[in-house]
């Protein structure tokens, strides 16, 4: 193995200045409610805001603001969106089933959360695929109260209609313009507007990552997720062009995305930097695109195939794309990945809008031991037991046992009066 082309500044990495402005935040919104976050909008979005909350007449003017085409685009990805959360969700079932000791009943019941908050960002483009991505799964999964936080989107009195437009086809049940880690800071406390919710899920910036790290407790969290990225395999056959864009796709979405290349020659390495130079020239994101990629961007040079395997493994990235010859072969021994893309034809694009998957997935790693967004996420596991009085005779001897092994005479004696004993 050897390193073509490495990391320049690595702009992703944490830092305590962000740690210590998301606390004043968080106590701030927590004390002072909307007022705080009315005055964050104008401070971060500037725009004047009377209120927090977004009415049912903003929602349908968007409609009016928006291409027939794009919500045309919205409605296909969202009926796709919803079949695959609805073919995971047959995958998952309620169980109930006899013990082979006599008179004990088991199970589990599917639990939704009852209330979630979805954060979509806006940043420097709106995401409306996002609304999508968070709002539909916690609705399959039967979630009652969907809530949805966004910032101001530049150039609009508010939050982009496409957005906007997205949270309604989705069933969001109530839209808030508020972004950031003051966004969060409201779902997790609750304002005056913005209700409290048990679960908070969607993608951010580090104040928004940061946000959703402390208040993890008073709340629940979908994942800490860090900068995009995404890590292609490539050998000699792959076309250079598709690597080479999809690199740059995922170096357009800001400063701090990380895209790396595991090819089997310095000859394809030098061929795919030419076609970054190229696109990135003909495209109106090139230019910040290019810039990223210089930042964090990777090319590694791998002595063969199964060296690129282990290393795609233990990097485990939030997307990871196969550009070989026998690409489903070599998909088959990835095992770390938030959301796999198995060919040249399928670029990490189809996953982020369309193809059905979610696109809210673990980075830093965290594939290694966590799971993408999905419709399980809003789903409680809840565990059932129903015992007979010949239930409790079979079980009283080993549960009496270990409770006097564990010093816990309470537990031990709330057995034995039950037997008699």
């Amino acid at each position: 193995m050897r390193i073509y082309k490495n990391a320049e500044r690595k702009t992703y990495e944490r830092d305590q200045q962000t740690t210590d402005l998301v606390a004043d935040i968080l106590k701030n919104v927590a004390t002072n409610g909307d007022a705080e976050l009315i005055d964050l909008a104008k401070k971060f979005d500037n725009i004047e805001l009377d209120t927090v909350k977004v009415d049912r007449k903003a929602v349908e003017e968007a409609y009016k603001k928006v291409s027939k085409e794009t919500v045309e685009a919205i409605q296909n990805a969202a009926a796709q969106i919803r079949f695959f959360a609805e073919k995971q969700l047959e995958t998952l079932k309620p169980l109930t089933t006899a013990s082979p000791i006599p008179g004990v009943t088991l199970g589990h019941r599917l639990i939704p959360v009852e209330t979630v908050g979805a954060y979509v960002p806006a940043g420097r483009y709106p995401l409306p695929s996002t609304a999508l991505m968070l709002a539909i799964p916690a609705k399959v999964a039967g979630v009652k109260k969907v809530v949805a936080c966004s910032p101001a989107a530049r150039g609009c009195d508010g939050i982009h209609p496409a957005v906007l437009v997205a949270m309604d086809i989705a069933g969001v049940d109530e839209i808030f313009c508020s972004g950031g880690a003051q966004a969060v800071a409201a779902m997790a406390y609750g304002t005056e507007s913005i209700p409290r919710v048990d679960l908070i899920c969607g993608p951010g910036n580090r104040y928004v990552v940061e946000a959703k790290r402390q208040v993890l407790g008073s709340v629940g969290i979908d994942s800490l997720a860090g900068p995009s990225e995404v890590l292609i395999i490539a050998d000699d056959f792959a076309n250079p062009d598709y690597t080479a864009i999809d690199l740059l796709a995922q170096s357009e979405h800001d400063s701090v995305a990380r895209s790396t290349l595991l090819c089997l020659s310095e000859d394809f390495g030098k061929k795919v930097e030419e076609s970054l130079e190229k696109f990135a020239s003909e495209l109106p994101t090139g230019e910040l695109a290019m810039q990223t990629w210089k930042d964090n961007g990777m090319i590694i040079v791998c002595d063969n195939m199964e060296e690129a395997i282990a290393l795609a493994n233990d990097n485990a990235p939030e997307h990871l794309e196969v550009h070989t010859i026998n690409a489903q072969t070599v998909a088959n021994e990835l095992t770390n990945f938030g959301s796999l893309f198995v060919g040249e034809y399928t670029p990490v694009a189809f996953g982020d809008y369309c193809s059905g998957t979610n696109h809210t997935l673990p980075t830093m790693a965290s594939a290694k031991y966590s799971s993408g967004l999905w419709v399980g996420t809003f789903l409680k596991t809840a565990f059932t037991q129903y015992i007979s009085k010949e239930g409790c005779q079979n079980l009283s001897k080993t549960c009496a046992t270990l409770a006097g092994e564990e010093g816990l005479s309470a537990h031990q004696k709330s057995v034995l009066v039950r037997v008699g004993k």
